[in-house]
């Protein structure tokens, strides 16, 4: 009897291209694949929101996990299987650390129901308003006028775009108390912080949805240092060749780039169906 495996990719710089799309070939392929019973998902540091919109020519089947494995969603009815929030008090100790800093964040979080990202206009940095200029018509924006209502709502995620030397210090600060990783946008090359409640990590995700979904192993595909987490959990990992050097030393091998369909042309090759 075959194994049933979950396959869990990342999406930025792993399925994705250069240009945030999905190319013709793995979009038919996957589509193959998940027809034949490819147990197909992806993990990924964006919103649900933003990460349907660029895998909108894929068939999810089964539930994909957002903002690093704070939120498990189910594409087909876009309900959250699995959530994880900030305390109050957690969220109120990293936003005044973060101000004490003078670093203005970007604060996702339900407020009266709905998910919105708060800001502070005129604290806007360079890679922020990067940010915001991507999502112009997005109605999760929240301009504020001043700090005092980042704090509002129930906090599911932090960002912080800004330059190195300043985020540094404050990753060393949480690094060990929160999940949260520090990393270079592969289309920007703005630096961002970004801060996840306790037990929200790509890892932990994956191990959920694998129980859900009662699976025997994980497959997962990445390329950044988000994505060590996952690849230390999966029984293999996969780096594109784009990858970061410390996820590629972790790797179980190195296939080809997100510019040549390496996620695609693997599962073609290598899957194992349901």
């Amino acid at each position: 009897m075959q194994p049933r495996i979950l396959y869990i990719s990342d999406l930025d710089g792993t399925l994705l291209r250069k240009d945030q799309t999905i190319s013709p070939f793995t979009a038919e392929t996957l589509g193959r694949l998940t027809e034949k019973g490819l147990l197909f998902s992806y993990a990924t540091a964006r919103s649900y929101t933003t990460a349907s919109k660029v895998t909108a020519n894929l068939p999810f089947q089964i539930p994909v996990i957002v903002f690093n494995g704070s939120f498990i969603v189910d594409p087909r009815t876009e309900n959250r299987l699995f959530s994880a929030i900030f305390t109050p008090a957690e969220t109120k100790l990293i936003l005044d650390t973060l101000l004490q800093y003078d670093i203005f964040p970007v604060v996702n979080a339900f407020i009266e129901n709905r998910e919105r990202f708060s800001y502070v206009s005129g604290k806007e940095t360079r890679g922020i308003l990067t940010f915001l200029d991507q999502r112009k018509n997005d109605v999760r924006r929240r301009p504020l006028s001043d700090a005092k209502g980042l704090y509002g709502g129930e906090v599911f995620h932090i960002a912080c775009i800004d330059e190195e030397e300043k985020l540094r210090p404050l990753y060393e600060r949480f690094k060990n108390e929160f999940p949260c990783v520090l990393y270079r946008d592969v289309y920007s090359g703005d630096t961002w912080l970004e801060l996840h409640p306790k037990g929200a990590t790509k890892a932990s995700a994956i191990l959920t949805l694998k129980k859900m979904l009662n699976c025997d192993a994980v497959v997962c595909f990445g390329d950044g240092k988000n994505d060590i987490s996952m690849f230390r959990i999966a029984n293999e990992c996969y780096a594109v060749a784009n990858a970061e050097p410390e996820l590629k030393a972790i790797a179980t091998a190195v296939i080809e780039d997100h510019e040549a369909d390496g996620v695609a042309k693997w599962l073609a090759e290598h899957a194992i169906f349901a």
